[in-house]
């Protein structure tokens, strides 16, 4: 076939956030770098480290004209500002999709391409996934996020792991406007992978959380949230509601997008349904189940607002 008539592989810019990464990076930029069937793009953020990452970014991109590492030497503090930082500084206007990545994972060789497929089939803004966590010891469990998404879900979760996103390039660009708009503001919210899908679906924009696994989703000490598995992982959570955490990041992201005339569900048949939505605490006793897709998930949230700790 002619160059004339080759369909173009669709093109991505991946956005990695990486902080002291030196033990896992290079196999997952190598994981990046051989997906299937689409031509990527790594901008890589190396936050301030005390290890050699951002040495050993720079010699891939030396290496490869697809890999290109942001200005060093900003302490961000966390991977959402860092992941702000990429979405506000890299252009991807030129491309078809973009993904987020942690710099410790591992992607299959069509992850990728499969979230390209779904999204352009199906008429989605954005595309996230169920994911495999690892650990050292070689402990692997599923992270099953693909629950039906609930009419309010957004504003008290995100569609999984941030590593799992895959965005239509011009929806990005939609967020990534509101992101310098609120800039101050955004930069409060630890939870960027929350803070994004609450967006999209306020915005109403079309979400599909996919049932596939196609990466190890790497579980270890310096992770800032992780896998939500174990006695230690549920006192922590605990922790972070009793503190006020939890309620505060739910009013930050609420008040920041503000409030959403009504919320409509997706799936792969299309709209669902939709409503208003209100923070006050009688709506939500009266909606509880419409607040979290587990269910589990959805009584725990309830019996902390009748006890009134959120």
């Amino acid at each position: 076939m002619s160059d004339k008539f080759k369909i173009r592989a669709p093109r991505v810019a991946i956005l990695m956030a990486s902080y002291n990464g030196t033990q896992y990076i290079k196999q997952q930029i190598e994981s990046i770098l051989k997906q299937s069937d689409v031509e990527v793009h790594l901008f890589i953020s190396v936050d301030l480290s005390t290890d050699d990452t951002y040495e050993i970014c720079c010699k891939y991109e030396q290496k490869h004209q697809n890999v290109t590492v942001l200005n060093y030497g900003d302490s961000f503090g966390n991977a959402a500002k860092n992941f702000y930082r990429l979405i506000r500084d890299v252009n991807f206007s030129d491309y078809d999709f973009v993904a987020l990545s942690d710099q410790d994972d591992y992607w299959e060789p069509i992850k990728l391409c499969h979230a390209v497929k779904i999204i352009k089939n199906y008429v989605f803004d954005a595309y996230s996934s169920d994911v495999i966590a690892v650990w050292s010891d070689g402990r692997e469990k599923l992270i099953k996020k693909s629950k039906d998404q609930k009419e309010f879900d957004c504003f008290f979760e995100g569609a999984g792991p941030g590593c799992s996103y895959v965005f239509r390039g011009q929806a990005l660009q939609e967020f990534k406007d509101f992101l310098i708009n609120k800039w101050r503001r955004v930069n409060l919210i630890e939870s960027h992978d929350w803070l994004i899908y609450a967006f999209f679906r306020s915005k109403n924009m079309p979400w599909h959380i996919d049932i596939k696994v196609l990466m190890r989703y790497r579980q270890h000490e310096t992770n800032q949230f992780g896998a939500n598995f174990g006695l230690k992982a549920y006192i922590k959570r605990l922790k972070m509601i009793y503190s006020g955490w939890y309620r505060s990041e739910v009013e930050k992201i609420y008040n920041v997008i503000g409030t959403p005339k009504e919320l409509k569900t997706y799936n792969l048949i299309g709209v669902q349904s939709s409503q208003v939505f209100s923070l006050e605490k009688r709506f939500l006793i009266r909606n509880f189940y419409q607040l979290r897709r587990r269910n589990r998930d959805v009584f725990l949230l309830l019996f902390i607002l009748l006890i009134g700790l959120f």
